[in-house]
């Protein structure tokens, strides 16, 4: 008699074929949005698109994909918006009962350790998240890679999302420690807007963020459609 299909076997099969697909296999490409941070020697540029999709319908092209955790602390989002927004506020609530017990604001390494710890907790269990927490410790910044398997990596420039492959092809092109901050907010912003005009997942408007040791500004909010224009 044929042994019956078991649907863990056609699970493994999936994540077979995924896994043999995957360019980078620290950070998976495949939540719909494109987001991007990376560290030059005046400081850290931080960039998201705006758009919040269901399936193949573009439910929001106004969504802000930063989460403000305190004036040196933030994390962009991608995946599923409700995932995101909850543990990254839950970070944010760690952080400020931590800076209110020790009277001074916690680390960037505590943080996403914070994060990565919770939703390790759910690995398996359908969360989707992609997010980089992105900050200051004194006068150094750091990156820290966080997702919903758990998984933590630090690094000096990361893109997640569908259109992350995209917005790397740009950033591999352009980008070198020594930039200037005119042309590092310009390269951030370019990434994004090739990611959404090739992503279909990707659009809306790019958020623009500059962080250094004084702590994060909001450069402002690009409308993609406008950029060649």
């Amino acid at each position: 008699m044929n042994k019956l299909w078991d649907v863990n076997d056609f699970l493994k099969i999936q994540d077979y074929k995924v896994d043999s697909k995957i360019i980078n296999k620290h950070c998976i490409p495949y939540k719909g949005t494109t987001t991007l941070a990376f560290i030059f020697q005046e400081g850290m540029v931080i960039a998201v698109d705006s758009r919040a999709s269901a399936g193949s319908y573009i439910a929001s092209q106004n969504v802000h994909k930063v989460i403000r955790i305190n004036k040196y602390l933030i994390g962009t989002m991608a995946g599923g918006a409700s995932d995101c927004y909850f543990w990254e506020k839950k970070m944010g609530l760690y952080a400020k009962s931590y800076e209110l017990k020790n009277d001074k604001r916690i680390s960037v390494s505590a943080a996403s350790m914070f994060l990565s710890n919770c939703v390790y907790q759910y690995k398996g269990r359908g969360l989707s998240l992609g997010s980089m927490v992105c900050g200051y410790d004194g006068d150094k910044p750091l990156i820290y890679y966080v997702d919903n398997d758990g998984k933590r990596i630090s690094g000096s420039l990361f893109s997640v999302g569908s259109g992350s492959t995209i917005a790397y092809g740009v950033l591999n092109e352009s980008y070198k420690f020594d930039l200037n901050k005119d042309e590092a907010l310009e390269l951030g912003k370019k990434a994004i807007w090739h990611a959404t005009h090739r992503d279909a997942y990707s659009g809306g408007n790019v958020n623009l963020y500059f962080m250094d040791k004084n702590g994060w500004d909001h450069v402002g909010t690009f409308d993609v459609d406008k950029f060649n224009k």
